[in-house]
């Protein structure tokens, strides 16, 4: 199972095939209810056969679905799920993704895969990550404004001051850094409470470059999602100081995180964010207003299709969760054409949108129905 990546959908859109299966389903954690996993997975895959078998062979067909069909016995798969599970499945090409989030199921067959659930779930605006933070060990998080989630880290990433900085670690502080020698003498003595206390704050320094330096690299950079910090008041001023990591956010949540519930930390995130968020929204959407004004901007799907297909496009806006059964006939022209999403190879627009507009080095951003700038699901603002 892999993690989801920026990398990771560009090897996605890179994909050039004939047929592109695409799952999505939601998964549940806990047992005995993760025993639905598999049934609801398999479910999915007969809808996949049937939506093939209007158009190829059975044995085509079975050919086709032969990996999914795999992961149905797949106990690694299932026994350790997260909230959602997205599966691509090409030829020469095999995905599956664990999402922290919940996804609605889902299947598209269809001649390229449907990404646009990853990059909802990468760019939304609302999205954050949350390091909880104490002297030995950490706690990492992504959320939105609905909720909160515990990550998985990654097996290098360190999760306390004993794996991060191992033999560098100073040695526990003897106990005759305490107390005197036989005789008064202090032989033994490495350092007294001075040297303690010092010692103790370069391990804390230490510590904490390496988890600034490690989310960086494996969580923030991947993601682009602004960071939260969680922890006593006087760790905020050490970690700012050791950070390089420029979507930390500036203010943080002052208090012990292992101190309270998840649900009021997720409360106390949301509180940071919620103004960089709104910021965020009523910054793009001003964008697409003056853009529109200007002739640079339209939330008519015809003519944002041939500007994407000309490279024109610089930020294409989608509704989250909406689904428009049109298809783009033409990647020179930009040419349109409503179609049936119940035949084999025929995908979302937005999504096709989408990729087209990432494919030309332009950025997509999701919101929500009610944040949207326009009601026919996209807007988008030209380059020229």
């Amino acid at each position: 199972m892999e993690n989801l990546t920026k990398e990771l959908i560009q090897e996605l859109l890179a994909a050039e095939q004939a047929l592109c299966l695409s799952l999505y389903m939601p998964t549940e954690r806990t047992h005995p209810e993760n025993l639905k996993n598999p049934i609801r997975f398999k479910n999915l895959v007969s809808e996949m056969e049937k939506s093939l078998m209007q158009k190829y062979s059975a044995n085509e067909v079975e050919e086709y679905l032969e990996p999914l069909q795999a992961l149905v016995n797949d106990n690694d798969i299932w026994n350790y799920a997260k909230d959602g599970l997205a599966v691509f499945s090409a030829k020469g090409v095999f995905k599956v993704v664990g999402l922290h989030k919940s996804v609605e199921e889902l299947t598209i067959v269809a001649d390229s895969f449907h990404t646009k659930p990853l990059w909802q779930y990468l760019q939304s605006l609302d999205q954050f990550h949350l390091l909880a933070l104490t002297l030995h060990d950490i706690q990492f998080f992504e959320g939105n404004r609905h909720s909160l989630s515990e990550v998985e880290l990654t097996a290098d990433t360190p999760k306390t001051i004993t794996e991060a900085l191992g033999d560098e670690l100073t040695d526990k502080h003897s106990t005759t850094a305490s107390y005197g020698g036989v005789g008064g003498e202090s032989t033994s003595m490495h350092h007294g409470h001075g040297g303690y206390k010092e010692e103790s704050e370069k391990d804390a320094e230490r510590f904490f470059r390496v988890v600034a330096n490690t989310i960086y690299e494996h969580y923030s950079k991947p993601t682009g999602w602004p960071l939260i910090l969680a922890a006593l008041p006087e760790h905020h001023n050490l970690f700012q100081k050791v950070n390089k990591n420029p979507l930390l956010l500036p203010d943080g949540i002052a208090i012990n995180p292992s101190s309270v519930a998840s649900d009021q930390l997720a409360k106390m995130a949301w509180e940071i964010m919620e103004p960089e968020y709104s910021l965020k929204l009523d910054t793009l959407v001003e964008r697409f207003e003056q853009a529109r004004a200007n002739g640079k901007g339209s939330d008519d799907y015809k003519e944002v299709a041939v500007a994407a297909v000309e490279g024109r496009v610089d930020t294409l806006i989608v509704e989250a969760d909406r689904i428009i059964a049109v298809r783009v006939t033409n990647l020179v022209t930009g040419n349109t054409q409503k179609k049936d999403m119940k035949n084999p190879r025929v995908d979302d627009l937005l999504d096709d949108m989408g990729e087209l507009v990432m494919k030309m080095g332009g950025e997509v951003m999701v919101l929500p129905t009610d944040k949207m700038p326009s009601d026919k699901g996209l807007a988008a603002i030209f380059r020229y």
